[in-house]
Order: C-alpha cells, then structure tokens, then sequence
C-alpha cells in the first residue's frame, strides 16, 4: 500500500475514534474524582475499591491508546521523525500495559457484566495487547524491522479493539434492530461479539502479512 493511502487511512481511523477517546477518558475521570463511582456507570457499582480504580485507569490509558496508536503507525512519522516515532513507540507501550493490566484487575477482582465466556475473551484481548505492545518495542529494539511492522500491525488493530466492539453494536442495532442483544450480555450478538472485535481483525492481518511476505521473498529470488 502506498504511504498517501495508509497515512489518510490511519487519520481517518484516528479521527474516527475521538468520540469513544472522549466518551472512554471522560467516564474514567468522572469515576476516579466522584464520591460514589457507581452512580457513574454500572460497571463502578458494587466493586471493590481495586476494581474500580483498576477499570477506571483501563478506560482513561485506553481511550489514549485508541487514538495514539493510528498516528504512531502514520508512514511520514516513521521516515520524517524517527525520534519522535521511537519516543512516542514508548508512550503507546506503557498505555498498552496499563490498558491491558487494569482490565486484567478489573476482571481478577470482579468479574465482567456478562459472566465467565465475556471474561475469559475479555482477558485474552487484554493479554494479547500487552504481549503485543512488548513484542513491538523488542523487535524495534533489535532492529528487526520485519517483526517489528507485524506486532505494530497487530498492537493498532488491538488498541482501537475498544472502538471496534462499540461500533459493531452501533452497527447492529442500525441493520438488526439490537437481535441478540440481552442486558445481562448473554444473547447470541453478544457471546459473538466478545470475541468477533478482535479474533477476525487479527487473523485478517496475519492472512495479509504473510502474503507480504511471500511476496517480498519471491522478489528477492527472482532478483
């Protein structure tokens, strides 16, 4: 893909996500600072004081993630502005763990809305984000470039997850009217939906990747 396409499309995703960047970090302040954190979200009511502040620092470092990710990927940051590419690749690193880690508490202390199937995928998205994060700063670190453009790949597919999950259901409820969707989260949308955000996005990305580079080899053979 050329850089001008993949530069416009990653702003555009960017720009895409503000709304769920705002809505993510305004609901984990307004949890932090209020006096009682349930009257801001159900997720808040009736948890421990380690859940919620664990949920709360996942929804703000998340929703700096969501937006923070696209950008770092942008083709002219890498080329143009190394310094700042490589700085910034640190900034996203720790967001990721810190995302990852406080849904993994969140989940550890209490559980989620939608009971074990809906914590169990949940805690897979949160481990795959953190392996991901730690697997694209140490192929940069080992000036693997290959590697390290495959994790990056699948760490911004895993950042904007968040984003992804709540435009499905926005999706749906336009096309299908909310079919299969329960309040408990046990419908069928639903028990699909806690790993349809992330799990088909990521095999996409392999299927591409791996042609990428059968491509590449096959240049050089022939060369």
């Amino acid at each position: 893909m050329r850089p001008w396409i993949s530069t416009t499309l990653l702003l555009l995703l960017a720009a895409n996500t503000s709304w769920f960047v705002v809505y993510s970090a305004q609901l984990g302040w307004q949890a932090v600072t209020a006096e009682e954190p349930g009257a801001v979200s159900r997720v808040f009511a009736e948890t421990s004081a380690l859940a919620s502040f664990a949920v709360a620092l996942h929804m703000i470092s998340g929703a700096l993630l969501t937006i923070a990710a696209p950008l770092q990927a942008m083709p002219p940051l890498r080329r143009y502005w190394p310094g700042v590419h490589r700085r910034a690749g640190y900034m996203i690193y720790v967001l990721a763990l810190l995302t990852g880690a406080g849904g993994l508490i969140y989940i550890a202390a209490n559980g989620t809305v939608g009971g074990l199937w809906m914590s169990f995928w949940f805690a897979v998205y949160g481990l795959a984000l953190g392996v991901s994060a730690y697997k694209t700063v140490a192929y940069a670190r080992q000036r693997d470039m290959a590697r390290h453009f495959a994790w990056a790949t699948r760490l911004v597919i895993l950042a904007v997850g968040s984003w992804i999950y709540r435009m499905h259901y926005g999706l749906w409820f336009m096309t299908m009217k909310g079919a299969g969707v329960q309040p408990d989260f046990k419908g069928l949308f639903d028990l699909i939906q806690v790993f349809a955000f992330f799990v088909p996005y990521l095999l996409i990305a392999e299927v591409l990747l791996r042609r990428s580079r059968a491509k590449q080899s096959g240049a050089v053979q022939s060369a």
